[in-house]
This record gives C-alpha cells, structure tokens and sequence, in this order.
C-alpha cells in the first residue's frame, strides 16, 4: 500500500482519490487505461486531466460531480456555459423545483407575449430578462436533480440492472 500524502494544497482529483480510501495503484487498476504516474502528475498539476481521464476518475471514486468541476474549472467553454452544480438533499431540490415551476407558470403568458412575434421590443427587455433568470434557475435545479440520481446510482443505492433496462426502453420509445 502506497504512503498516505501530507501535501497541503491538494487538488480536488487527490482529495476525492484518498477520500474513497484508494491508492494511486488501485486507482489506476479501477480506471484501466490511466495509469498510476498519469494519476500522480494530474493530481500534482504537472499535467491538465483529459476530459475521459476526468470521466473515468468520476466513476471509479464514485464522484459524479468530479465532471461539473472538470467543466466549470478546467474547461474554457464550459467555464462560459456550465454553471457549477451545488450539492443538495433532495428534498431541498424538489421544493426549490416547486418553487421554481409556480414562478414559470406566473411567466408563461407573458413569455408567449414576448416571443409570438420573434421580436424582442424594448419594453419587452425586462420582463425577459426576468423570465430567462427563472428559467436559468430551472436549470440549475434540474442539474442539481440529476447529480443527486448519479450520485445515487454511483453509490449503489439505484439498482443498475432495472435502471439499465428503462433507459433501454426509454431510448427505443
């Protein structure tokens, strides 16, 4: 077994590794194509992590969110387009979704106002603004939503089989 690291700064790549209790080695070992000293020169910033590598590394530390950080830190698109995805209980998740969806059904009418004729008028600005803020909002709510599922799936608390076998009829609907 490799010895435990007393670096100071440690990337979030090392923190999440060492927090699911694996070496460099076993780590390597779970992602099969990476290896070890590949591992050691990301986590000590000698190298940027391919985005597969990051992919990879999400699932065998069973860290989902590890891809919103490679996007929302290490990505030049995905810092102007990602937004960062926040960790929340589901039920703070479903009552901010709530929340969100009785603010949306206040705006619909005037969203179709705004929209029906393809032109964006000047005192129009506003009330779009305002409504492209709640449906930004939304978003984030929903990307919430789908870290806590993968979080889930990851941790085994989703049975994958069932799981698999509705994507498959999800895919074919």
């Amino acid at each position: 077994m490799g010895r435990a690291s007393v670096k100071e700064n440690k990337t979030v790549y090392q923190q999440y590794r060492e927090a699911c209790g694996m070496t460099r080695a076993e780590a390597s070992e779970a992602m099969q194509f990476v290896t070890d000293s590949r591992i050691e020169k990301i986590e000590n910033e000698k190298t940027t992590a391919a985005p597969e590598e990051v992919m990879a590394m999400a699932k065998a530390y069973a860290k989902p969110e590890l891809c919103n950080y490679y996007c929302t830190h290490e990505c030049a698109i995905g810092r102007e387009w990602v937004p960062p995805i926040r960790e929340k209980p589901i039920e703070a998740i479903v009552l901010e979704m709530l929340d969100t969806l009785n603010n949306l059904e206040k705006d619909r009418n005037r969203l179709i106002e705004i929209t029906s004729d393809g032109v964006i008028h000047d005192d129009q600005i506003e009330d779009f603004v305002h409504i492209r803020a709640q449906l930004e909002r939304m978003r984030s709510v929903v990307d919430s939503l789908r870290l806590w599922f993968d979080n889930a799936v990851a941790q085994g608390n989703v049975n994958k089989e069932i799981l698999q076998d509705v994507l498959r009829r999800e895919r074919k609907a």
